[in-house]
């Protein structure tokens, strides 16, 4: 499979539009924020600054809460480019309120604009990660989450620097003048842009508005809880936006008040993250194949407990500067080592967030998608709050340092990961298939568009190697539910994985009699359920690297399930270290990496032509003469 170029996304009337708008917005809504909370800051006293700016912290968050239901909604009911449209001319009508408040200082007014920021960004958060299944191919919508995420970060950033380096100079009457000119310019070119974004037309045109957003979000909650993976997800993605804001609000207080640095310094250290996270988003593009790669979910989550303990290690050691510059920090001790943790936090970050969108986005049925976004949304906005609430009370209530905090949350990184992948173990298990096919092998896929999406069907491949699964449930984009020997079942480490990937163990009747119907009972049970599962018709693993005869179970399970069945072949596993060429596996050490794979898959048959010997037919020819 060519490796897809990410960039091309950028090029297309499918994409570029959209990317444009929401960067404008975003970077729209944290410069008029920033602005307003540096104007606030200079004009009053402390103590009714950090009253004011706390009040405009929650102004903007609370619309997430009482909108976003709603923005759901209208998100699945209307066409999303037409609700784009309105929104954005939402934002030039704000943005003349907000020029209005900023020169007439009139801090009532300067909230109410951000209060009606927050309600805009309420209503486009849905639509903005819903319209890109519409617009993009299964293979695009990683390299597509990944330019929103990377552009979303540098916007916040962005717009955060632009916006306090415009408020902060003496003459404020013409700062507001020039702030103001370019707030209306951006949302001007915002909604010039948008007339571009096309057409993506509405999945439930029928649905009734229900406006009370408790009911609503406790009705979604209770749906997207019988998918464990959707939900488990979203309370991931939800923890990133915890953890991204706890270190997002204590860097600026690191850098000044710790290490005594200026606002350079505070820049160069969002900087760092924000770079991180662009590299991150970009690099599981590139890791990913064009695929929504779960596996590096676990290597994301990893990496930011690791990125957490060392820069709470360093930042621990860092002293204050005797002089406040750049200069000074870069030639001080340890001062390296914290960027490029504080960095690789950004790119691990990458890595998790990016898989986590883009499988909710595809595993979402389409008339639910912009709502189950919206409960997203509203989980991401109580993660947030609760960062808030877990900086008080470690940092003022039980007073830590903020390096100890560092530390704290780092942990808490860890006991979450393993909770979700706990509860969710298709992202162990594709790790594991990542690792190996980016190690041992170099995995080729062929056919594979010919698997239905959806719906009842049957695998049935050749039997080579202990990892065979591992290699299909990594090619394969759904989740495969395996019929598998019992003995290979059993084996440790990967016994786990199959056992909570819903694996259906099987033996001969002679040696289990009642395992044995009962096994054909759970299969019967899944396709009637709508699962895909594949079978080893051969009953057990090649021992000369040829196909042994095919069993009859394949015809069983036909006779009262009558399904599509899939003939697909492995090639180049014979000889490998976990086939039984020369004798056991396992029993010699490998003796080479990345050997070339393939994973083929032919046209489905139907039930009535499925027979053991046809099957063996059709896969011996999809193998061919490579074992």
């Amino acid at each position: 499979m060519a490796q897809p170029n990410q960039f091309r996304l950028l090029s297309t009337r499918r994409f570029l539009p959209f990317f444009l708008t929401q960067f404008l917005g975003a970077f729209n809504d944290n410069v008029f924020k920033s602005a307003l909370m540096v104007m606030i800051a200079f004009r009053l006293a402390a103590d009714q600054a950090n009253a004011l700016n706390n009040l405009a912290a929650g102004l903007f968050i609370l619309p997430f809460f009482l909108f976003s239901a709603t923005a759901g909604q209208l998100a699945d009911k209307y066409d999303k480019s037409l609700l784009i449209r309105r929104i954005k001319l939402a934002e030039i009508g704000i943005s003349v309120l907000g020029v209005a408040a900023l020169v007439l200082g009139n801090n009532a007014l300067c909230l109410l604009v951000l209060f009606l920021l927050g309600v805009q960004s309420a209503f486009f958060g849905p639509i903005k990660y819903a319209i890109l299944p519409q617009h993009l191919r299964r293979s695009e919508l990683v390299g597509g989450n990944a330019f929103v995420e990377m552009a979303t970060f540098i916007a916040i950033l962005g717009g955060t620097i632009v916006g306090t380096v415009l408020s902060g100079a003496s003459d404020a009457s013409s700062n507001s003048q020039w702030i103001g000119v370019l707030i209306i310019t951006i949302a001007l070119l915002g909604y010039l842009v948008c007339r571009a974004i096309p057409a993506a037309p509405a999945p439930v045109p029928e649905l009734k508005i229900e406006l009370n957003p408790i009911s609503q979000t406790a009705g979604l909650l209770r749906e997207i809880v019988k998918k464990p993976a959707i939900f488990y997800s979203i309370i991931g993605i939800s923890w990133f936006w915890l953890l991204g804001a706890a270190y997002l609000t204590q860097i600026p207080s690191f850098g000044k008040n710790v290490l005594g640095g200026d606002e350079p310094l505070v820049a160069l250290l969002l900087c760092s993250f924000t770079v991180g996270v662009a590299i991150g988003s970009l690099l599981c593009s590139r890791l990913s194949g064009g695929r929504i790669e779960l596996g590096l979910v676990p290597l994301g989550a990893a990496g930011l407990t690791y990125g957490g303990v060392m820069l709470s290690v360093i930042g621990g050691g860092l002293s204050p500067l005797t002089e406040s510059s750049l200069a000074a920090f870069w030639a001080s001790a340890g001062a390296k080592g914290f960027l490029l943790h504080l960095a690789l936090i950004g790119v691990f970050g990458g890595l998790y967030i990016v898989p986590l969108y883009a499988m909710i986005q595809d595993r979402t049925e389409k008339a639910l998608r912009a709502r189950v976004i919206a409960v997203t949304n509203i989980m991401n906005a109580l993660f947030m709050v609760v960062s808030a609430v877990l900086g008080i009370v470690f940092l003022s209530v039980l007073d830590f340092s903020i390096p100890q905090f560092f530390m704290v949350m780092a942990l808490m990184n860890a006991a979450v990961a393993v909770f979700v992948f706990n509860r969710v173990p298709e992202f162990a298990m594709r790790l594991l298939v990542w690792l190996l096919s980016h190690t041992m092998y170099r995995v080729k896929h062929e056919g594979l568009e010919q698997i239905p999406d959806e719906g009842p069907a049957i695998i049935a491949c050749n039997h080579v190697s202990y990892v065979d699964a591992l290699l299909l449930a990594g090619a394969v984009r759904r989740p495969i539910r395996f019929i598998m020997f019992k003995p290979i079942y059993e084996i440790p480490v990967l016994h786990f994985i199959f056992r909570t990937g819903r694996a259906i163990p099987i033996c001969s009747r002679t040696q289990d009699p009642e395992g044995y119907e009962q096994a054909f009972v759970e299969i019967e049970q899944a396709l009637n359920d709508g699962d895909l599962l594949c079978i080893f018709p051969e009953g057990q693993l090649t021992k000369d690297g040829e196909l042994t005869p095919f069993k009859a179970g394949i015809e069983k399970i036909l006779q009262k399930n009558p399904v599509p069945v899939i003939p697909m072949a492995l090639r180049g596993l014979w000889g490998s270290f976990f086939s039984h060429k020369g004798g056991n596996a396992f029993t010699t050490l490998p003796r080479r990496f990345w050997s070339r794979v393939s994973v083929v898959a032919g046209k489905p048959l139907d039930a009535t032509s499925a027979s053991a010997d046809r099957l063996q037919e059709a896969i011996l020819g999809l193998r061919g003469e490579q074992r």
